[in-house]
């Protein structure tokens, strides 16, 4: 029995780790460049909350800085109802230029981060594996510097979805809105 059990909990270690190592990170990733305001045009999960919340999602401008140990800050004020709200969340850099990690306060989910493409200029490509006791989600983000994306930028945010193994539904290009924008500056 203590086998068995043992050998299902190296399988499943054995997959969260291959499915890591299956989202790809920018190469040559220089964390200075991504830095600043950003706009969150797409989002993609397959996580409960997101089907709950996805038809209530709008448009949020994120703003990523640097600590002085050279992890990321990142603030996203988004709205929600007649309010802006900004989450901030730190994300701890690992050995992989890239590639970071989040544990949430609220939630205790582990979030394994990879900054898939980026040209620091006009987009960001964002993938997270999402660890918690009830199971694991994919959470696909589509940054961009303006807020407006080319339709050949959307086209591969949905195609780089569907790769994570996101279906249609679980695609969402977030509608726009000025609420909250000039409240993250």
């Amino acid at each position: 029995m203590q086998a068995t059990l043992l050998s299902i909990l190296g399988l499943a270690l054995l997959g969260t780790l291959h499915a890591q190592d299956s989202i790809p990170v920018q190469a040559d990733f220089q964390q200075d460049k991504l830095t600043g305001r950003w706009y969150s045009i797409g989002l993609a999960s397959n996580s409960d909350w997101f089907k709950e919340k996805r038809h209530l999602m709008k448009m949020c401008t994120t703003i990523i800085s640097t600590t002085a140990e050279g992890n990321l800050e990142v603030a996203s004020t988004y709205p929600k109802g007649d309010q802006c709200v900004t989450r901030n969340s730190l994300y701890t850099k690992t050995e992989q230029p890239g590639r970071f990690s989040y544990t949430s306060p609220r939630w205790g989910s582990k979030h394994n981060i990879h900054v898939v493409e980026t040209n620091y200029e006009e987009y960001a490509l964002v993938a997270t594996q999402i660890s918690k006791s009830s199971g694991s989600s994919t959470m696909v983000l589509l940054y961009s510097r303006t807020k407006e994306l080319s339709p050949e930028r959307l086209e591969m945010f949905t195609q780089f979805s569907r790769e994570q193994g996101l279906t249609d539904d679980e695609i969402l290009i977030l509608p726009q809105t000025d609420k909250c924008m000039a409240d993250a500056a």
